[in-house]
């Protein structure tokens, strides 16, 4: 791996390109010192290269820049200096030096240069190296210039012949510090470097320094000429160069290796270290320093106070100093605070600079846990602003309750932060700080909005401090400080000038940039040129005026406004580069001469560094994107240059110039013409700028590229490209997903949709928010064909409409698939909800499940609460987070939402109930109340008129007042008199509990005193398991465990309504007029009548699976359900219970549901998420109805086959290519088995009456009735053999096979063949039939056998441990698959009757496993599983290896072979189309569960070792092979 695998920059020659290098002021030699200094810091390798000749010449080229005249000389040095020059050195000293008495102490300064070639400049360029001779001549006559110290004025001159000497300093610098290389070219007949290079290059660093010797050549001495050029030596210098240079650039890179957490770690510390350096050195007036006093007293008072308090907040107009103060802060607060106490600061106003709210939170988290020793929260945490936000919150409740040390942040400028959720209504702000933490921010007074904002959430007037402009006398102090740190001061007369020309007073701002002006005032200084701007404006303006006339007006307007123009900044070597490729910036720079190369035409690095130094005081620097980038501060600058520089025409050539740039056009060697203005032609020439590829390695991504090419594209107007080489590119896509996250996609996409109109971008963007928690669930680690599988089955269905952006994804993601080196299933129809389908966001923030879900519609918001103890509130308009409500440390157990959505309270398992400001996100009580601990059934009544809520666990009721958080009284029942119900009654003023064996009491509600106890006779052996408030009625409705449901009123009566199961829940609707119970698998609506029970459906709705959870919209139309089947479910009820759409992608079952509107919530106990849903959304792209168990399919997938939901007695023939129904089949009885005779064409229906109808499609008037048997039980399964002649019924133990013969239009089927029963208690679940009359059948007990009919034998097969759930033979008849509820798979030898391989694959944090479906390839070289983990599975039938897995967000219910692939259906409507692609040159250290947590275990038997006989069930010997997956997180051992 070499530098280019980086992004490493070399930059050779600083003063490359400079003709005059000299300067204006005469600092070159100090710009060269810090670029090297800058070139160590950064350097991961060689920092500093260095040719020299065999000895310093004593006599140097003028041109070459080695010995140059001091800039500046101390008065005492300079004046002994020329008392001891002779007559010419002291009239050159005298010429071009002045005194200036300005510095302090007082010095001689070179005199400046006027900008451009002139008689002055050429001048300098005879007299600078005479100076510099003169200087390096004079000796001391104690020690002949070794350094004697001798006193002034006669002290010793030797330190100024090293001043003198500034190649040899910058010599010295370079070759101190980080790896350096020099190469020394030898004369012929010297013996190494001489003395004067020996000196340096023995130094105390000398092992870092790499010493490459060149070949001799003859010396060229004065008077004779340079020897030529000679190849061979180029050669050997590039040879020795490279190679050196590539040693010391790997070793720092492999030094530099890091994990995850220490790169980000390592982030953060870059950026600490550049916010620590932003503002150094602005001083603070008296009144500032006054005022960083008092908040210095605040933090104490509050630290003291022990208790929670309220964040500080500064306030001020813009440039009013609040930056400086925060700094100065910063340094003070520790002495206010107790010792140790840990200060951060941020600050966010740097242009363009600025973060997310989520990245400071999540940046803070980081910060803060590394500083006091706290594990720092997953990154897959912080990824979304509600995890972080929770993640912040906790953070700061584990620091209080620590006790020591205290923690304080400063936020400077947090009205910068970038548009996001959350970040203009400050919701992410702690309204009140925990004690031992403080937080103080500063804002614009000028953000009139926010502020008020502010003031609601923080009313506490004390904690606003607020910045006004500074008095004239606080603004003389500032400048006296300002200047007195900079070693100046101004004469009385300048002095007099400056108090003239400024205003009395005004914003700190104002004499910062005065300062800029005058500290370059010396004591010469004509009046003339001493000008002050009277307002920032002004200075600003009046600064790149100054700066325009030194360094070129096109030089200073592109390098700032490019700057500008970026999106997050831009490195300096990428500004270097953006100058070199501006035509305009370089004729101004090679006007008056020619470039140094004919090939190579670069900016010169010299006369930026130039320009930086005099605007440096406006720069700012920021880590983003990897890189140290440059920003513009203070905002006041950055409105001048974009005012000034930037305008629409402007703007766009400079955004193009910008886009070809990280584009990488005139990279690698591409020649870009440049008109020579001082000739006239044009010169084609490399302007050397970085390579800009997506990858610079197989793990490094191109950060910069990825984040300002889009930008630059969509600013240029260049909307096509944008949507060609970037959102259509999935290339791109893929490489930013991983190195920046999904997040920073989906932003680009929301960027380029406000600019443009184009519904495809919408689609695509919602597409990749459909994708997000699937990306959340690898934990970082990205699965490329997750990815791929994802885009192209959720916008296959908008390939046709969308050609050319949609369609030219999917095309790539298909190429993909092609040319992939590993097994892979290709989706070749779309069967993943679309972008608008119903699902509109997953909502993360929790680390374990959700545990209670409260909605308030009338107030628009929800609560939620986890099994960790972290609740979040969400906006229900907009689903946005509003808290982050932190307190609990155990589960939440219930939450009531009250006083007009301001309020909550809350009970945990922590023995706690806590009340909560929901405005502020603060918690106004915390209340002790240990019931909560017991794992009773727990309920929160809220009674508002009389300010109490009431708390219900176990055997005890409490009442405590909401203002107060006093305990108004409390009911205390018998140990064994447990209240598993409890329901409080404002209007009679009482409180009612049932409890087991249905023990109804009646308390006084003010008192706590019994008024009555009664028990239910008809209830003494059945236990509460739920109840429902019915207020207007003044009843509680309670469901029990043997069915009964009750409505018990206040009073004490009761009616009674018996279902056939236990009662898991009761819901009302919000008008209480409907009820809907939940049992088993069922849920029967009432209509909610004093009179008694009246059934509002004719029929129960039935599930799948055990319903969990209901909830009814607020028009009583709808009804929506959550059952184990992982899937929610929605009823008309304005259709006497049609089911009218499915929804899943949950893979856990939905425990809590909640309704606002068109909007959906759900939640699971297994999940940390919530989902929002869309009930209004097109589901054009989805069936009518679901396919359930029972559904049968072609083999080429075009017609499906399923009973009508709601209408089982009816079969639905629809045709998935047009995505219509054909046909409906009435079958006058429920369906229970659906098979399809392809070849011909039959379908194939068992019923629960246990009849089999035969229907001929293509003459579906006809029908064939197959009689049921004597007990008419259910059909249970029916299968055809392979060649479709003959048919299998199983019922319960009983096994029918009949002849399919052929006839007209219908077939002929006789009695049955065979008939033969199980006798075994358990039920037959699944069978098989092969040739020869032989049927293979599974049991519910996981007993599986094979039957030979015509020997009337039957083999037991080796059980399974639960029930068979799939049975599938192979084409050719050699193998058999059977597949059970325990996720085990068993590939079964026919021959031998044992099985081969035995497989058991799951998910770890799948809640549902086993085998749903199953099919062998056309070919049987490969096994298909439809697994109920909402996934399919590919296996390899020779070995038993598993191949790939997919993730389809579904449950396939049935699954047939095409000839390439397979086509199955899904529960949620879906047909799924795939090509398996096993490539025969596959790697075998491809682990397909990569990115699954997963566990699959393989057991496979010898051959040599099976037993031969096939009566006798024999398990024999197995050999087991291992292979453990990288991630400690899953296993996959094949054994």
């Amino acid at each position: 791996m070499g530098p280019a695998a980086f992004s490493l920059a070399f930059m050779i020659d600083f003063r490359w390109g400079v003709c005059d290098l000299a300067g204006p002021d005469h600092t070159d030699t100090e710009l060269c010192l810090e670029e090297i200094e800058s070139c160590q810091k950064l350097s991961v390798g060689t920092s500093f290269i260095a040719v020299l000749g065999p000895d310093p010449d004593p006599d140097p080229d003028p041109g070459g820049g080695g010995a140059r005249p001091p800039r500046l000389v101390p008065a005492a040095e300079w004046e002994a200096l020329a008392a001891e020059a002779e007559a010419e050195a002291a009239r050159l000293l005298a010429h071009w030096y002045r005194r200036d008495d300005n510095a302090l102490p007082p010095a001689y300064a070179l005199r400046p240069l006027p900008a451009g070639p002139g008689p002055e400049a050429a001048a300098w360029r005879r007299a600078g190296p005479r100076l510099a001779a003169a200087l390096r001549g004079v000796r001391c006559g104690r020690c002949a210039g070794r350094g004697c110290g001798a006193a002034p004025p006669r002290r010793c001159k030797a330190p100024l012949r090293r001043v003198a000497a500034g190649l040899e300093r910058q010599l010295e610098r370079g070759l101190r510090g980080a790896s350096a290389c020099v190469l020394l070219r030898e004369t012929a007949g010297a013996g190494g470097p001489g003395p004067g290079w020996r000196r340096l290059l023995d130094g105390p660093d000398a092992e870092r320094v790499r010493v490459l010797a060149l070949p001799a050549e003859d010396a060229a001495g004065r008077g004779r000429p340079r020897p030529r050029p000679r190849p061979e030596l180029e050669l050997e210098l590039r040879r020795q160069l490279v190679g050196a240079v590539r040693e010391q650039v790997e070793r720092g890179l492999r030094g530099a290796e890091r994990g995850a957490e220490a790169e980000r770690a390592a982030a953060l510390l870059r950026e600490l270290s550049l916010q620590a350096g932003a503002g150094a050195g602005r001083g603070l007036a008296g009144g500032r320093q006054r005022l960083a006093e008092r908040l210095c007293r605040r933090l104490g008072q509050d630290e003291a106070g022990g208790r929670a308090h309220a964040p500080l907040v500064l306030l001020g107009p813009p440039g009013c100093g609040k930056t400086a103060l925060m700094g100065e802060l910063r340094r003070r607060v520790r002495a206010a605070l107790r010792p140790g106490a840990v200060v951060v600061l941020r600050r966010l106003g740097a242009a363009p600079l600025r973060c997310s709210v989520r990245g400071l939170l999540a940046g803070l988290c980081l910060q803060v846990s590394l500083a006091l020793g706290l594990p720092p929260p997953p990154a897959r945490l912080t990824r979304a602003y509600a995890g972080a936000l929770r993640c912040f919150g906790r953070l700061l409740l584990a620091v209080s309750r620590r006790g020591s040390p205290a923690l304080v942040l400063l936020l400077d400028s947090v009205d910068r932060l970038l548009p996001a959720p959350g970040a203009r209504s400050l919701r992410w702000l702690p309204k009140a700080c925990p004690p031992n933490v403080h937080v103080l921010v500063s804002l614009s007074a000028a953000e009139h909005g926010l502020l008020q904002t502010l003031r609601e959430a923080v009313p506490e007037a004390e904690a606003y401090f607020e910045m006004g402009p500074l008095s004239g006398e606080e603004g003389r102090e500032m400048l006296e400080g300002l200047l007195a740190s900079a070693g100046r001061k101004l004469s009385p007369a300048q002095r007099a000038v400056l108090q003239h020309s400024l205003p009395a007073g005004g914003d700190p701002l104002l004499f910062q940039l005065a300062f800029q002006q005058v500290r370059s005032w010396a004591s010469y200084t004509p009046p003339s040129a001493l000008v002050i701007s009277r307002t920032v404006q002004d200075a600003l303006h009046q600064l790149c005026d100054t700066v325009e006339k030194l360094h070129g007006s096109v030089l200073v307007s592109r390098a700032l406004g490019y700057i500008a123009s970026s999106r997050n900044g831009l490195a300096e070597a990428e500004l270097k580069d953006i100058l070199s490729l501006d035509d305009e910036v370089l004729s101004e720079i090679y006007q008056h001469s020619s470039p140094p190369s004919k090939t190579i035409l670069r900016f010169p690095p010299l006369l930026w560094a130039r320009l930086r130094r005099d605007v440096q005081d406006c720069l700012v620097e920021r880590q983003a994107d990897g890189f140290t980038l440059l920003g513009l501060a203070p905002r006041q600058f950055a409105e001048v240059v974009q005012n000034r520089y930037l305008s629409a025409q402007n703007q766009t050539k400079w955004h193009l110039l910008l886009a070809d740039f990280f584009r990488g056009t005139w990279s690698w060697g591409m020649k870009k013409p440049f008109l020579l203005p001082l000739c006239g032609t044009t010169l084609n020439a490399d302007r050397k700028v970085a390579p800009q590829p997506l990858w610079f390695s197989d793990t490094v991504a191109n950060q910069r590229k990825l984040s300002e090419f889009p930008f630059h594209l969509l600013c240029a107007g260049r909307i096509e490209e944008l949507k060609r080489d970037v959102l259509g590119n999935m290339n791109w896509i893929i490489c930013k997903i991983t190195a920046a996250g999904i997040e920073s996609v989906v932003d680009d996409f929301a960027m380029c949709i406000t600019h443009t109109n184009c519904p495809e971008l919408s689609l695509v963007r919602d597409a990749l928010l459909l994708l997000k928690p699937t990306i959340d669930d690898m934990d970082g680690v990205v699965g490329m064909s997750t990815i791929y599988t994802e885009v192209l089955a959720r916008l296959h269905f908008f390939m046709s409409s969308y050609p050319d952006l949609i369609g030219r994804l999917c095309q790539q993601c298909l190429h993909w698939f092609e040319v992939c080196p590993h097994p892979v299933l290709i989706p070749l129809c779309g069967f993943l909800q679309p972008p608008g389908g119903p699902l509109q966001k997953t909502l993360t923030g929790f680390l374990k499940g959700v545990t209670v879900l409260e909605l308030s519609s009338e107030h628009k918001l929800m609560v939620a609460g986890s099994q960790d103890g972290s609740m979040l509130v969400w906006n229900m308009e907009n689903i946005e987070v509003m808290q982050a409500l932190t307190g609990h440390t155990a589960e939440v157990k219930c939450v009531k939402v009250f006083g007009k959505g301001t309020s909550a309270v809350s009970a945990a398992m922590d023995h706690t109930l806590r009340i909560w400001n929901l405005v502020s996100g603060t918690e106004k009580f915390s209340i002790e109340d240990t019931h909560f601990s017991k794992p009773h059934l727990c309920q929160l009544h809220v009674d508002e008129r009389n300010m109490v809520v009431y708390s219900a666990s176990g055997e005890k009721v409490s009442g405590w007042h909401l203002e107060t958080a006093e305990l108004v009284f409390q009911i205390s029942g018998d140990v064994q008199d447990v209240w598993l119900c409890t329901a409080v009654f404002v209007p009679r003023l009482v409180i009612l509990t049932v409890s087991e064996g249905g023990i109804v009491c009646l308390w006084d509600r003010s008192t706590g005193a019994m008024q009555s106890k009664h028990q239910l006779s008809w209830l003494q052996k059945e236990a509460p398991t739920c109840s429902a408030l019915i207020q207007k009625q003044g009843k509680m409705v309670a469901g029990f465990s043997k069915g009964s449901l009750s409505v018990i009123s206040s009073d004490g009566t009761s009616l009674l309504e018996k279902l056939p199961q236990g009662v898991r829940f009761v819901v009302t609707s919000e008008d209480e007029s409907l009820l809907a119970a939940g049992f088993g698998e069922y849920v029967r609506v009432f209509l909610a009548d004093s009179n008694g029970f009246c059934r509002f459906l004719a029929t129960d709705l039935e599930h799948e699976g055990v319903v969990h959870t209901a909830v009814i919209s607020s028009d009583n139309n709808i009804i929506v359900t959550g059952s184990q089947a992982a899937y929610i479910q929605v009823w008309s009820l304005s259709e006497q219970g049609l089911l009218k759409d499915t929804l899943s992608n949950l893979g856990t079952p939905a425990t809590f549901l909640a309704l606002h509107g068109c909007t959906l919530v759900s939640a699971s106990h297994n999940a940390p998420c919530v989902r929002a849903w869309d009930l209004s959304y097109d589901n054009k792209h989805n069936t009518l109805a679901p396919f359930l168990d029972c559904s049968a399919v072609s083999q080429d997938g075009n017609y499906v086959y399923f009973p009508q939901p709601g209408e089982n007695h009816k079969v639905v023939i629809w045709n998935s290519i047009e995505g219509a129904e054909c046909d409906t089949l009435d079958t006058s009885a429920q369906v229970r088995s659906l098979e399809v005779a392809e070849q011909k064409k039959l379908l194939f229906t068992g019923l629960v009456s246990g009849t089999v109808l035969v229907f001929p499609l293509n003459s579906r008037k006809d029908v064939v009735c197959i009689p049921p048997p004597e007990s008419q039980k259910p059909v249970n399964h029916i299968a055809l053999n392979r060649q479709e002649t003959q048919l299998v019924v199983a019922y319960d133990n009983l096994v029918l096979v009949l002849d399919v013969n052929p006839g007209e239009p219908c077939p002929v089927i006789d009695k049955p063949t065979y008939t033969f029963y199980t006798q075994l208690p358990a039920v037959i679940s699944s069978v098989a039939v092969l040739t020869g009359c032989r049927v293979l059948y599974g049991m519910s007990s996981g007993d599986l056998f094979l039957y030979d009919c015509p020997c009337s034998q039957v083999f037991p097969l080796e059980a399974h441990r639960s029930k068979i759930t799939c049975l599938e033979n192979s084409h050719g008849e050699q193998w058999a698959l059977s597949g059970s509820e325990d996720s085990l798979l068993c590939l079964w030898d026919l021959e031998l009757c044992q099985w081969k391989h035995e497989i058991c694959y799951y998910k770890h944090s799948s809640f549902l496993k086993g085998i749903e479906c199953a099919c062998f390839s056309k070919d049987d070289k490969y096994l298909y599983t439809g697994l109920l983990d909402q996934s399919i599975a590919v296996w390899d039938v020779s070995n038993g290896a598993l191949l790939a897995v997919q993730c389809v967000h579904a449950t396939a219910r049935r699954i047939v072979p095409t000839a390439d692939g397979f086509v199955a259906t899904t529960n949620l409507g879906y047909i799924i189309r795939e090509k398996f692609h096993c490539p025969q040159s596959s790697s075998h250290q491809h682990d397909p569960l990569q990115h699954v947590e997963a566990t699959c275990t393989v057991k496979s038997r010898k051959g040599e070792e099976a037993n031969s006989g096939v009566q006798h069930h024999n398990q024999g010997n197995t050999s087991r092979h291992q292979s453990q997956n990288r991630k400690p997180s899953q296993i996959c051992a094949i054994v």
